[in-house]
């Protein structure tokens, strides 16, 4: 029975957010006809986004092997799936402790600080947990005190770094609805302010002028469509027509195969946009049952896509310059001695892509693409520095992707081994 909670429904983010939903609406004497149809559509709204990103990072999946091919690049590559997975045989059981007593903190947390965020992004929570459970064990703990300690600082994660953001969620959707929670948030956080030092929120990434002749490019499904099918065809070029009708395409020609692979990418987005605004229609109303009766004032924090209909431009801006700062780290990182970090397309696409909302709604364009570039290179230069700290136990080939692992990660293990513990 504990396997069935902790594993399949604690462990099912979208069980877990539709159960949310759920108490809420019975928490508000709804009728039963609004009780299954608002919990459903949560659910739906919540694996819709799923399905999107799903689309979204086979596509990726397929542009980073051509990618690596074409300019043979080797080194780590950030996959937060990947690592957590690595560590399930010898950190399992101390992470799904760490993630069920981590919620329960949250809970608690919500009900007596003045930090009301109830952290609803339950695969995030997952990894945070799996992270905690490896630093801790690096740096010396083990049993009863891994688990305490581990979900102290899990449940203050879920609280502190949505109430980091708030000011600027606010700023961006012109309400205070809900917050994002999404580890990637002190990325966020640094974008936003690089956009308040040297941007113009007053030209908004939202304003672009497009000339009457390229009116269709108003359109995200047909921007977001162009700009990938330009990326693909160069890089399939450069990997050649050999290797992506041999190796990828089942023999498909190589550019007409690329193609598709662009459209593929556009119609993940197309999806993902669709699901936030289902997953926000029914889960903000059906969160205020549990805020008012359970844990008065709170707010979902929800899934870091929320934020990207409010600027769909700086989506795609914020992707591209993240990805190029990426670029760039690959070649400074051996020069300071540490490992290469190639760029992830999955964490820089949703980390770059909000850091350009988030610099958009301080700095305009400018904060957009800044913001963004800051971005890429913390999701570059933290996770090698954590590899150093995490010695021997470092998982081959992976690592953390998003910049709130890294920064805690690196925290925990430094501040063990001053106390001595490590």
């Amino acid at each position: 029975m504990l396997q069935l909670i902790m594993n399949d429904i604690l462990g099912t983010p979208a069980i877990l957010i539709g159960l949310f939903a759920l108490v809420g609406l019975l928490l508000q004497r709804k009728s039963s006809a609004d009780v299954v149809s608002g919990t459903l559509k949560t659910v739906m709204g919540f694996l819709i986004i799923g399905a999107g990103a799903t689309v979204l990072i086979g596509s990726l999946d397929i542009f980073g092997k051509m990618f690596d091919h074409a300019f043979n690049v080797q080194g780590v590559i950030p996959n937060n799936e990947a690592i957590v997975a690595a560590a399930q045989s010898e950190f399992g059981t101390s992470t799904a402790l760490i993630m069920v007593f981590g919620m329960i903190t949250n809970i608690l947390l919500a009900r007596i600080t003045p930090f009301k965020y109830i952290f609803l992004t339950g695969h995030h929570t997952l990894f945070m947990a799996c992270l905690l459970a490896v630093t801790l064990s690096v740096g010396g703990l083990e049993g009863a005190p891994l688990i305490i300690v581990g979900s102290i600082i899990l449940g203050l994660c879920m609280v502190l770094f949505p109430a980091l953001l708030q000011p600027y969620v606010r700023q961006i959707t012109g309400s205070d609805d809900f917050a994002v929670g999404h580890f990637g948030s002190i990325g966020y956080f640094v974008s936003a302010n690089v956009g308040k030092w040297f941007g113009n929120k007053e030209k908004t990434t939202e304003e672009i002028k497009v000339p009457k002749s390229l009116g269709f490019l108003r359109d995200t499904s047909v921007a977001v469509s162009l700009t990938m099918t330009l990326f693909f065809l160069v890089v399939a070029l450069f990997a050649g027509q050999e290797f992506v009708e041999t190796t990828l395409s089942n023999g498909s020609n190589f550019l007409v195969f690329s193609f598709i692979q662009a459209i593929t990418f556009a119609a993940g987005v197309y999806i993902i946009l669709a699901g936030v605004r289902m997953l926000i229609a029914e889960i903000v109303p059906a969160f205020q049952g549990i805020a008012d009766k359970l844990v008065p004032n709170t707010k979902p924090a929800l899934d870091v896509p929320i934020v990207f209909p409010f600027a769909p431009n700086a989506v795609i801006i914020g992707f591209l310059f993240s990805f190029f700062a990426g670029l760039l780290a690959m070649f400074l990182l051996p020069v300071l001695g540490l490992s290469v970090i190639v760029p992830g397309l999955v964490p820089h696409f949703f980390t770059g892509a909000a850091a350009g909302v988030f610099g958009n709604v301080t700095g305009g364009r400018r904060g957009a693409m800044m913001g963004a570039f800051a971005n890429g290179l913390i999701i570059s230069f933290i996770p090698a520095i954590l590899l150093v700290l995490m010695g021997d136990i470092g998982f081959s080939g992976t690592t953390f992707g998003d910049s709130d692992f890294g920064v805690v990660g690196i925290l925990i293990l430094s501040i063990m081994k001053f106390l001595g513990f490590a």
